[in-house]
């Protein structure tokens, strides 16, 4: 986070308004160019941090690697500014044999409201899911998903600070938390949780549940789907596509997350209710 100098201003009257001034931290958020080789693959806006988790977990969600194993190193070089590494510019070397298919070359940028998204991406996805959902029998009481919430926002401290941080989770299903991370963006958030479970040996993370602090979109399912989380969970809606994706996929998907209640769009016999438990 960063420190601004900012407006306040508080409308009670037009007798009565005041403004102040106060420094606020912000959010951060800035680029990291990801080569491959030495080669430009992509570059997304993110919030600094856990960036070689991100990188995993984005090569990863694009089937680039499938296990820790397959990245030999990872290293920050030099950035744009002459001189000075500005731990901006993050380069893979594969292990001998892997290189990155001619189908998934990228040189685009990313930003952080979306990651990869659309129809053509659910036809890459159906023929890459490295693992069977509809065969995983991981199941967790409504109770539990419900506290979810909570615990996640207990672990957003930069979110304390600014407001301007999405996050996600990933929670055993007795609802202690494995890891918390916060970004600017969702789907680098989702990122950087998936890059840890593959770091610590959890590719698939069965048994698990993914936690998201807003909306899921079709490439937050996406993510669960190619990581082997089977239960991907979110405080606000789920898009069509996740809900078309989770279907297809056999992801259960649960959304308006809130105290004593939610709605689940997919899957629906991995949650129990009542004496269900």
């Amino acid at each position: 986070m960063s420190g601004r100098r900012i407006a306040r201003i508080r409308v009670v009257t037009i007798a009565t308004d005041t403004r102040t001034t106060r420094p606020d931290a912000v959010a951060v958020e800035e680029p990291l160019e990801l080569r491959v080789a030495g080669s430009a693959y992509t570059t997304t806006m993110r919030t600094p941090g856990h960036d070689i988790e991100l990188a995993h977990g984005l090569l990863a969600a694009e089937s680039i690697i499938r296990s820790a194993e397959d990245v030999a190193t990872m290293r920050y070089c030099a950035g744009s500014v002459e001189g000075e590494n500005t731990y901006n510019v993050l380069d893979v070397q594969l292990r001998p044999g892997l290189a990155v298919p001619a189908d998934r070359r990228r040189h685009s940028l990313t930003s952080s409201a979306c990651g990869v998204c659309g129809t053509a991406s659910i036809e890459l996805l159906r023929g890459r899911p490295d693992f069977d959902l509809d065969s995983d029998a991981t199941r967790v009481t409504a109770s539990v998903i419900s506290t979810l919430p909570d615990a996640l926002r207990a672990a957003q401290p930069a979110f304390e600070s600014t407001g301007g941080l999405h996050a996600a989770g990933l929670f055993t299903v007795d609802g202690r938390l494995l890891v918390a991370r916060e970004d600017v963006g969702r789907h680098n958030a989702v990122d950087k949780v998936v890059g840890w479970a593959l770091l610590n040996g959890r590719r698939p993370a069965s048994g698990t549940i993914l936690m998201v602090s807003g909306r899921t979109s079709f490439e937050l399912a996406q993510k669960a789907v190619l990581a082997g989380i089977p239960i991907l969970a979110g405080i606000s809606a789920p898009s069509s596509l996740a809900v078309d994706v989770a279907r297809e996929f056999g992801l259960t998907l649960a959304g308006f997350v809130r105290a004593g209640r939610m709605n689940v769009y997919a899957r629906d016999d991995r949650i129990t209710v009542g004496s269900e438990s």
